[in-house]
């Protein structure tokens, strides 16, 4: 409650013409957080730069999936509460997700595991990736673009410097943004008991899919 203080006296003493904006725009990712360091930051991040330009591409129902394909057992898991943002105007991008929103798993006692064990969701809410797009976005063209977006990925409450490869193509007034990559368990001190080392892999294979849409007054 005391971060949610912070940015609602924030928001007002620096945007308070734009009251109506921000509670359309924020309510939604507010009410659904949880406002550790990391969060804290990207919705400052968001707000601090939307009130600067009209470049703004923003979602709350993005889609993140992995796969864990060990010898032993193939774990899939997804979740549609992927929420971000992507700033046309400096290429800026940051995008969070609440740990507990990934929902499959092959039993409820192997997604429980995952959130006490592995991800730790009481100290560590969501996962984070925000940075910088390295190429230059063509507003104006309606083709797939091939982008590197470089930035910290926050998994597990470790940071890691990332450079990852993804798609974006314009649809009208939105943005759709695919992206496959990895991630290393150990990279974010995720450790695997010995006992369960065959039925999960080290290295896990992600899925981003995002619409995005402009924001507008």
């Amino acid at each position: 409650m005391g971060s949610l203080f912070f940015i609602t006296k924030f928001y007002f003493r620096v945007f308070r013409n734009k009251y109506q904006t921000f509670r359309k725009l924020a309510e939604p990712i507010l009410l659904k957080m949880f406002f550790r360091k990391g969060v804290l930051i990207l919705i400052l991040w968001v707000f601090s730069t939307y009130a600067y330009t009209q470049t703004i591409y923003m979602t709350r129902t993005g889609s993140v999936s992995f796969v864990s394909n060990a010898p032993l057992e193939i774990i899939k898991a997804s979740s549609s509460s992927l929420a971000g943002a992507i700033n046309l105007a400096d290429n800026k991008f940051a995008f969070i997700i609440p740990n507990q929103s990934l929902k499959g798993f092959n039993s409820e006692l192997q997604q429980e595991h995952f959130y006490e064990n592995y991800m730790e969701v009481e100290k560590y809410a969501n996962s984070t990736f925000e940075g910088k797009i390295i190429e230059k976005i063509d507003g104006n063209s309606d083709e797939v673009q091939q982008l590197r977006a470089k930035g910290k990925l926050n998994i597990h409450g470790v940071e890691q410097e990332r450079i990852i490869e993804a798609s974006i193509q314009f649809k009208g007034e939105k943005i759709i943004v695919l992206s496959d990559f990895n991630v290393e368990l150990k990279d974010h001190n995720i450790h695997i008991p010995r006992i369960v080392n065959q039925k999960i892999a080290e290295t896990i294979e992600v899925k981003i899919k995002a619409e995005l849409e402009l924001k507008k007054d």
